[in-house]
């Protein structure tokens, strides 16, 4: 869906898709797989859902050995993508997170470990909240869509939420409440 998404604005090679997409940031709220983009770009447009707009050579002119291929969205895309988009606003998935498995498993650490575990994790949820600045910063002076920044502070949040939580585990683990 991103790369359909990508390309409502105009047909655009692989690595164009790549710096949008880094632009946004879309490493840090989606499951973004950047050596991948070329092969699933080839594989929309044989499903019809891009189409090559123009392979061009490395002066970008005409069709060339080595060239980049650029790619537009088809209206078959065009329709995927807003049915994909109508989805995903209507459906709850949970969040896949091996943090969770761990707390699972919280009970076969030692108390003195577990602490460390939940203080370290901590330290980097701190450090997490830098790095979202850090990357609206950029999207910033990249002039990325200021919605866009939207999926960072649902990041953000997401991190302060479990900052929170593993503030009150580790008095509970001190009181010996947890696990």
């Amino acid at each position: 869906m991103l790369i359909l998404g990508v390309l409502l604005d105009g047909p655009l090679h692989g690595y164009e898709v790549r710096k949008r997409l880094e632009l946004w940031g879309a490493q840090h709220w989606a499951n973004v797989a950047f050596g991948s983009i070329y092969h699933a770009l080839a594989k929309m447009a044989e499903e019809g859902l891009l189409e090559v707009a123009e392979v061009a050579d490395a002066a970008g002119e005409g069709r060339g050995r080595g060239g980049r291929t650029v790619y537009g969205i088809t209206p078959e895309g065009r329709a995927e993508f807003d049915r994909r988009l109508r989805a995903y606003w209507a459906e709850i998935m949970p969040i896949v997170d091996p943090f969770q498995v761990a707390l699972t498993f919280m009970d076969r650490l030692p108390k003195d470990d577990l602490l460390t575990a939940v203080h370290d994790r901590q330290e980097l949820l701190r450090a997490g909240f830098g790095m979202f600045e850090r990357a609206l910063d950029g999207k910033r002076s990249g002039n990325a869509p200021r919605h866009v920044d939207e999926c960072l502070r649902l990041s953000a949040a997401q991190y302060r939420a479990q900052l929170e939580w593993l503030e009150q585990a580790a008095e509970k683990i001190e009181n010996d409440d947890l696990p």
